[in-house]
């Protein structure tokens, strides 16, 4: 069992607290347990009960930082606990405004680091030795790791739980959230997300059409066909239930795959590029360094490992 602490202090937010608590009983191969400098602990509409002290963070794989109010002391004790840990190997994490408990014990300095859209300015202020990156919904440091606000703090939890388990554990951990793997932004993305297909929508077998047939040369003509539609009602339609364009739900179903190609198989860059349809491989590098935020080869350096 991989062992994950969530520390929780006054003032903090439930929402960022309860994230990591719930994502990662989700997938089963982790033990999740909670610690704080005090016992009792005010998150505002009610109490926590605490039931371990910050002895714990020398015996645990990964600390969780949820969100706090970022006026707040951080008490000494936990940044003592916290570089000890860091110096221990253990990977640190932060969620939302946990970034300025984090950046309180200089662990973070000098390195790209991403907070609440909201504090980030004032993150930036305050702690100069940082990069912060307020467009990003999570940045990656290897042992330490940030995110931003509410739904982001899953984001990085799955991101954890891929590098941990694999793409597959990830997959259903998301499911079993509901949460929506095609998130645009310009974060890294790391996880591996099947291309959303509404359950019940009018194009939902257009869109399982698409994921079959990705590998085909589909124009938006091709598409529109398939679709008994016009071009330009089927952007329209996408639009409304997808939240994208017909074009770009389909790189993403070809990255998709290809993420699998790269993680399951020997198979060279250029042959899989061709077997996602992408017509040259200089294309299909391009598309995938968008939407995954990195190359082809590093992504497989990165993840090949991982599958269980």
């Amino acid at each position: 069992m991989h062992e994950v602490a969530v520390v929780a202090m006054d003032s903090v937010v439930p929402f960022d607290f309860a994230t990591p608590v719930d994502a990662f009983n989700w997938v089963g191969r982790y033990r999740v347990r909670v610690c704080g400098p005090k016992r009792t602990v005010d998150a505002g509409c009610f109490e926590l009960k605490i039931p371990h002290g910050l002895e714990l963070l020398s015996e645990v794989d990964t600390i969780v930082l949820p969100g706090h109010d970022p006026g707040m002391v951080v008490p000494k004790a936990l940044i003592d606990a916290l570089r000890q840990a860091a110096a221990r190997g253990t990977r640190i994490a932060s969620i939302c405004t946990g970034a300025f408990v984090f950046a309180a014990t200089g662990l973070l300095d000098g390195m790209r680091v991403t907070t609440h859209w909201l504090g980030a300015e004032e993150l930036a202020e305050r702690f100069p030795a940082l990069e912060v990156d307020p467009d990003v919904l999570y940045v990656d440091n290897g042992q330490f790791l940030t995110s931003a606000g509410a739904a982001a703090g899953l984001d990085l939890c799955l991101h954890m739980i891929r590098r941990d388990h694999g793409s597959a554990v990830a997959a259903d951990a998301a499911r079993f959230a509901v949460m929506p793997l095609e998130r645009e932004g310009g974060q890294a993305q790391f996880i591996v997300t099947p291309p959303v297909t509404p359950q019940g929508a009018e194009l939902e077998p257009l869109l399982r059409w698409m994921e079959a047939n990705a590998s085909l040369e589909l124009t938006l003509e091709d598409l529109a066909k398939q679709a008994g539609m016009s071009t330009r009602t089927l952007n329209r339609r996408f639009r409304e239930q997808t939240g994208t364009t017909p074009l770009q739900w389909l790189h993403r179903a070809r990255v998709r795959q290809a993420q699998h190609l790269l993680e399951t198989t020997k198979d060279p860059v250029e042959l899989i590029a061709s077997r996602v349809g992408f017509g040259s491989a200089t294309a299909f590098r391009d598309r995938f360094k968008r939407i995954a935020g990195t190359s082809p080869q590093s992504y497989r350096a990165a993840f090949q490992g991982c599958q269980n």
